[in-house]
């Protein structure tokens, strides 16, 4: 269908869509493309000048940084983003690493390679490792990835089900009893039960990564989901050269390709039902159509939809789960390379002390770029630790200041302990609170987003897309099935095909 006209003064003048898509983040560019490759008229709003939302990068005096993460699945062959490149012809340059991440303590360095066999037999290979025990346990953890996976490798097994994929999920039952046993279930149960709780070195592992990727600790996560997001670093990992945004700035320009339109600096302010469709009011116009598809938190959404707290449980429950998860404080580095470092890019997974939670400055995650030719023998690192969000609200802006001040001087600590090569000649830094976060993100508190996965069946509840109201749709971290930028991605294309296949778009071809 006809691309709605993006030039002059028909931006501020109210257009006609049959699908507005508010925020360019994962989410909502997955949904966006996803219905531009079958027809539908789109418009995405994004209130920032680039996409990407938390997953975005962006330059500070000169210099290229990550807003957050950087390393990024779903690039093996059939793959989402994969697809996307190949389907697309997409200018992104996705480079493996080995190892992908690197972990650090003040007595271990474990690298994780890209090959799980690899690392399993790193880890037998360690002085005292109990050998059998970390075969069994690895392999009820690949079979549990296995049958995970399954989803994120093959999206069309998650709702919205066709006949076929109510039928392959039949076949596939004796696949989900290996889930029974510890669906509901925290992490550590499953550790114990092999007899690996003392095991240091994979408590390490477990841990730094049940709290980036399911965002709590190896006694609080959901076994299953758990064991799945450990296998992340196995299942297509990769950096994108030139930053993590680059991979949101191309399915941002095919989405214009296919004859939509992505507005930047346009911010939604409001999100009402007008007739039989829903019409956007942002600070360069409005937008009607008979579908909204929302990549925000769910806070931002019962603002913008004027949905009062009590009104909408699942808006309400969505709102607090986020609540009680994390902010994130962070340094951002510009460094003179050490002698003989590697071009690629690095991955610095850096714990104080492991007998501590992993948050607030004693555990970080560094992200050091790959060479960038137009800052030759300098590279940016961005460092990450997450808070407790609703504690750091609570104080007030002096104590608040502290917090941050002082944990901000954990995280220098930690770098200058345990990657000391790294932090040797830092020619530039800037430091970013959640606040910050929310300035540049426009998440309310400077949520990072996403559920913390602490055990319990709730985690299953929302296996299907959020439909809030006729027509109004939720996609991102939060949701459906949430966390990591494939995740979030992938949501937005099921939305999608829930959005088409409602019928509210008659004159989208299907």
């Amino acid at each position: 269908m006809a691309a709605i006209p993006p030039t002059g003064d028909a931006r501020r003048a109210e257009a006609q869509a049959d699908a507005v898509v508010v925020g360019a983040g994962f989410g909502g560019l997955g949904a966006a493309l996803a219905l531009a490759e079958r027809g539908a008229r789109v418009v995405v709003v994004e209130a920032l000048t680039y996409p990407g939302g938390c997953a975005s990068t962006f330059r500070r005096a000169g210099h290229r940084f990550e807003s957050g993460a950087t390393l990024c699945a779903g690039f093996a062959p059939g793959q989402l983003f994969r697809r996307w490149i190949d389907t697309h012809r997409l200018a992104v340059d996705v480079r493996r690493i080995d190892p992908v991440v690197e972990i650090r303590t003040p007595d271990l360095r474990l690298a994780v390679p890209p090959d799980r066999a690899r690392f399993v037999a790193s880890l037998a290979a360690l002085p005292g490792a109990p050998r059998e025990r970390i075969a069994a346990f690895f392999a009820e953890q690949e079979r549990v990835a296995d049958t995970m996976w399954r989803l994120l490798d093959d999206p069309e097994l998650l709702p919205p089900l066709s006949a076929g994929s109510i039928f392959r999920h039949v076949a596939a039952a004796p696949r989900y009893a290996a889930l029974a046993r510890i669906a509901g279930r925290p992490l550590i149960d499953v550790v114990r039960r092999h007899g690996l709780l003392e095991f240091a070195p994979l408590r390490a592992w477990l841990e730094s990564f049940a709290q980036i990727t399911v965002q709590c600790s190896v006694a609080e996560a959901e076994a299953p989901v758990a064991l799945a997001t450990a296998d992340y670093a196995f299942r297509g990992a990769a950096h994108v050269h030139g930053g993590i945004g680059t991979l949101a700035t191309a399915p941002a320009g095919a989405v214009t390709a296919l004859g939509g339109e992505v507005r930047f600096a346009t911010r939604a302010t409001s999100i009402r039902r007008t007739g039989g469709a829903w019409r956007v009011e942002t600070n360069r116009g409005a937008v009607t159509a008979p579908i909204v598809i929302a990549n925000v938190l769910p806070q931002s959404l019962r603002t913008l939809a004027g949905i009062a707290p009590g009104d909408d449980r699942t808006l309400d429950d969505l709102a607090c789960s986020v609540e009680r998860g994390w902010g994130a404080v962070m340094l951002y580095l510009v460094v003179r390379a050490p002698s003989g470092a590697s071009p690629d890019a690095l991955h610095l997974d850096l714990t104080a002390d492991p007998a501590l939670p992993y948050v607030e400055g004693n555990h970080v995650f560094a992200s050091i770029s790959d060479a960038d030719d137009a800052s030759p023998g300098l590279r940016t690192i961005t460092v990450s630790t997450h808070v407790r969000a609703a504690a750091l609200g609570a104080l007030d802006d002096a104590a608040r200041a502290v917090k941050v001040r002082t944990i901000q001087e954990a995280m220098r600590a930690v770098l200058d302990r345990l990657a000391p090569e790294w932090t040797a000649d830092v020619v530039h830094a800037m430091t970013a609170s959640p606040r910050t976060f929310e300035r540049f993100t426009f998440r309310p508190g400077g949520l990072v987003g996403g559920v913390p996965r602490v055990a319990g069946l709730a985690n299953y509840r929302g296996l299907a897309p959020t439909e809030v109201r006729d027509g109004l749709w939720l996609v991102g971290d939060s949701v459906f099935p949430g966390q990591s930028t494939l995740a979030a991605a992938i949501g937005g294309t099921r939305v999608a095909e829930a959005a088409l296949r409602s019928g509210r778009m008659h004159e989208v071809a299907r």
